[in-house]
């Protein structure tokens, strides 16, 4: 039966009715949604104004002692004096340094829960199982020094230069050793890499740490090590350890009479075990930002470098996206050292 002119109309009103009532609907949802996105956003510059209101801890997951422990106490100590809120050195030694790397993958992303990761960071997805994605779990913060290593030879040895130890090892292949703080670590991937440039066929021998290391060095146990400059300059300066090369492209301000390894024929070899500061995955960026902005200001301070300098190292900062492109870069370059050389973890 064909509708009447009033229901007609009728019909019209009530499809433009809610026509209307679901525009109404999604205005109300697209400005509660962007009300919502703007109330979070001010929330984050909140939290990054009054950022830090209480102490930070900063996760060091080496054992006290060595190079990465000596950058967090430096740190801990400038980020402390700046802000007027205590950074705790937190040590968190264990499984090549997964143990307290992890414990920040998993920490909540306020900012308040840092780790400091080393090159070693970048060698392990290569070497083992990883309970994080070395990428994706972490917000990158900034970096903030190298330690430069340091081919050293006891004063006994009649070896005087990298071309005369690749002679020696040339000669008898596979009966030079060399000592490194563990498998995985800065001294171990730069012998390697050293091997490989050069075509020598070395022996490596493991310790649990540096110290051990240099120990057997200058005991005479071992050949030669690829040690940091921590670790190394007080017996270089006290004339019981013999500096061949850095493994630095240039030639390193604590050392300015040693060559680097590429100025002493050996091709390639650019290495420095660089430290960095990684937050939890999804700390609001102002925080990030906040806390990379401080590190910049202080690691360019005189006195800031100064230490790091006392403790043979030396300042690198970046910004959070430098950082994270270097993490990327490090690892596939590290990956194809672990293959090249087939390096297995023990």
């Amino acid at each position: 039966m064909p509708l009447s002119q009033n229901s007609r109309d009728r019909k019209e009103h009530m499809s433009t009715h809610r026509f209307l009532a679901g525009l109404i609907s999604l205005a109300a949802v697209s400005l509660i949604a962007d009300s919502g996105a703007v109330w979070a956003q001010a929330a984050k510059k909140d939290a990054a104004a009054s950022f830090p209101a209480r102490p930070i801890r900063l996760v060091v997951p080496v054992p006290p002692g060595g190079s990465s422990d000596a950058s967090a106490r430096i740190i801990g100590q400038v980020l402390t004096d700046s802000w007027g809120q205590q950074v705790i050195i937190d040590n968190r030694a264990g499984a090549a340094e997964i143990i307290g790397t992890e414990i920040v993958a998993r920490g909540t992303p306020d900012g308040y829960t840092l780790v400091l990761v080393s090159l070693r960071y970048s060698v392990n997805p290569s070497l083992l199982k990883l309970p994080y994605d070395p990428v994706r779990d972490f917000s990158p913060v900034s970096m903030t020094a190298a330690v430069g290593n340091v081919l050293v030879v006891n004063v006994k040895t009649p070896v005087k230069s990298v071309s005369e130890l690749i002679a020696a090892a040339k000669q008898k292949p596979g009966e030079l050793t060399f000592a490194s703080s563990g498998i995985g670590g800065a001294p171990h991937l730069i012998g390697e890499f050293f091997s490989l440039q050069t075509g020598v066929k070395l022996s490596h021998i493991a310790y649990k740490g540096g110290g051990p290391a240099i120990a057997d060095l200058l005991g005479g146990n071992v050949s030669m090590s690829f040690a940091s400059m921590t670790s190394s300059l007080p017996f270089i300066k006290a004339g019981r350890l013999r500096p061949l090369a850095v493994s630095s492209k240039g030639r390193s301000a604590l050392l300015p009479d040693v060559p680097s390894m590429i100025e002493a024929g050996v091709p390639g070899l650019d290495v420095r075990d660089w430290q960095g500061i990684l937050a939890p995955p999804g700390t609001p960026k102002p925080v990030v930002d906040k806390i990379s902005g401080e590190l910049a200001r202080l690691l360019k301070q005189p006195e800031t470098q100064a230490r790091y300098s006392a403790a043979g190292m030396e300042v690198i900062a970046s910004t959070p996206q430098q950082f994270r492109d270097a993490i990327v870069s490090e690892i596939e370059r590290w990956a194809k050292v672990v293959k090249q050389a087939n390096i297995k973890a023990q």
